[in-house]
C-alpha cells in the first residue's frame, strides 16, 4: 500500500481539534485497518457505517514497528486504502491477552463477517498469520494481541 497521505491527516486532525482544541497537544498516530487498500476500505466502512467499534493488533507488531501501545483515551487518525485521512478514533477500553482469548461480546463489537466469536478467529488467525510471518513470530492462539474498543469522535457520526 501507498504511504498515507501526512497531509491529510494533519488536516482531518487540525479540523477535529478546531472544534475540541483541549486535544491541541497530542501527536495522534495515522493508521490504516487491514494489510491491503480492499480490506482497509471494507474495515472503515465498518467503522463509518456503525457496527465496528472494535479493533485488534499483535503487541509484536507494535513493537516490531516501533509504535507504542494504544492508550485508553487516546486518539489516532484512521486511513482508507487510497491512504487518505478519513476519521479520528478515540480509545476507551484496552486488554491485552492471548489471540484465544476472545470473548463472544468483543468478536461482535468489531462488527466483521457474521459477528460471531468464530468467524473472529477464523479470519484473525489468518490476518495474524500474514502478520506473523513478516515479522518473524510464531503464530498460534497464544500469541499477545491488544484488544481495543474504540469511539468515532470526527467526523462525528450522525444521531
Amino acid at each position: 500500500m501507498e504511504p498515507i497521505d501526512e497531509d491529510s491527516a494533519r488536516e482531518l486532525w487540525a479540523d477535529y481539534v478546531a472544534a475540541h482544541p483541549e486535544y491541541a497537544d497530542e501527536q495522534p498516530p495515522t493508521e490504516r485497518f487491514g494489510d491491503s487498500a480492499e480490506l482497509a476500505n471494507e474495515l472503515l466502512g465498518l467503522v463509518l457505517d456503525g457496527p465496528k467499534r472494535a479493533t485488534a493488533g499483535l503487541v509484536a507488531e507494535f513493537r516490531d514497528e516501533g509504535e507504542p501501545l494504544p492508550r485508553i483515551g487516546g486518539h489516532w487518525v484512521v486511513a482508507d486504502g487510497a491512504s487518505v485521512a478519513r476519521a479520528v478514533l478515540r480509545s476507551r477500553e484496552l486488554r491485552i491477552g492471548p489471540l484465544g482469548s476472545i470473548d463472544d461480546q468483543f468478536a461482535w463489537d468489531e462488527g466483521e463477517g457474521d459477528r460471531s466469536r468464530d468467524y473472529w478467529l477464523d479470519a484473525h488467525r489468518t490476518f495474524f498469520s500474514r502478520s506473523c510471518a513478516r515479522i518473524g513470530v510464531e503464530m498460534s492462539d497464544d500469541v499477545e494481541v491488544v484488544f481495543e474498543r474504540f469511539d468515532v469522535v470526527w467526523p462525528q457520526p450522525p444521531g
